[in-house]
């Protein structure tokens, strides 16, 4: 990886998480002395916009983008996904293998960072990956009109069932509710939908996107997929490295208040 924003500095030279540095930590490291739960949301994209080739982003990924998720990863208290796409990405739990031991030490995180799965309809079956193959156990966001069979069920094979909401998911309510449990890094990994509703509820604080270049084509939809904002949010340039398979890796803030 290159540094091409900000300008000044040696090139990065990194190509597998091995070979992370300080200074690429700092690029992805959460702000510190946190007082509230402060959400980064991680995507990648084709050159045309495209959020999956086939219906997958894995035929987007690459290398470089596989080392900055798992430093996101590592760097987070934990991982949000929406339940669509942890079914069609196949999430399991995080293994201690995927994750550096030595790093999340550092910086004062637990051995891994569990998965939290966002569901209205409690749609996560018992015996879905997340739930059986897994060092912690999963966190499930679900609502009040979500059947209560399902949350039972769900409590029974060991998920953390938290309720948020009556009809729907209230978001801030759910950010809320993991910030009590001292979850404050959050690292959300998708998908369009979850995206458009956290843009929704004004709650992104970074977006970390990698730029294929591929031009995709086909009629896969955009990275984020919501309601209508009443104006655009207004973000600003923290950082772009580029890797040697073309990628550009960006990082946008929230503008301070």
């Amino acid at each position: 990886m290159d540094r091409l924003w900000p300008p000044d500095g040696e090139p990065l030279g990194v190509t597998t998480p091995a070979e992370v540095t300080p200074e690429i930590e700092e690029f992805y490291d959460y702000p510190a002395d946190l007082t509230r739960p402060w959400l980064r949301t991680n995507f990648v994209s084709s050159l045309d916009g495209a959020v999956t080739v086939r219906g997958s982003s894995r035929g987007l990924s690459s290398p470089a983008d596989r080392v900055a998720m798992a430093l996101i990863r590592d760097l987070s208290d934990l991982v949000l996904v929406g339940a669509g796409t942890a079914m069609t990405e196949g999430y399991r739990g995080v293994k201690r293998k995927e994750v550096d031991a030595q790093r999340r030490a550092r910086f004062g995180l637990s051995e891994v960072p569990p998965i939290a799965v966002v569901t209205a309809r409690c749609s996560l079956e018992p015996d879905s990956p997340l739930l059986t193959d897994t060092v912690v156990p999963p966190i499930v966001i679900t609502c009040g009109s979500a059947p209560e069979a399902r949350r039972v069920v769900l409590a029974d094979a060991g998920a953390d069932v938290v309720v948020a909401g009556t009809e729907s998911v209230d978001l801030p309510a759910a950010l809320a509710a993991l910030g009590e449990r001292g979850l404050l890094r959050v690292g959300c990994e998708g998908g369009p939908q979850l995206f458009g509703d956290l843009l929704a509820a004004d709650l992104v604080d970074e977006l970390c996107l990698t730029v294929s270049p591929l031009l995709a084509g086909g009629d896969a939809g955009r990275i984020a997929n919501g309601p209508n904002l009443a104006a655009p949010h207004a973000m600003r340039l923290l950082s772009v490295l580029h890797a040697e398979e073309s990628l550009l890796l960006l990082r946008y803030g929230r503008l301070p208040a």
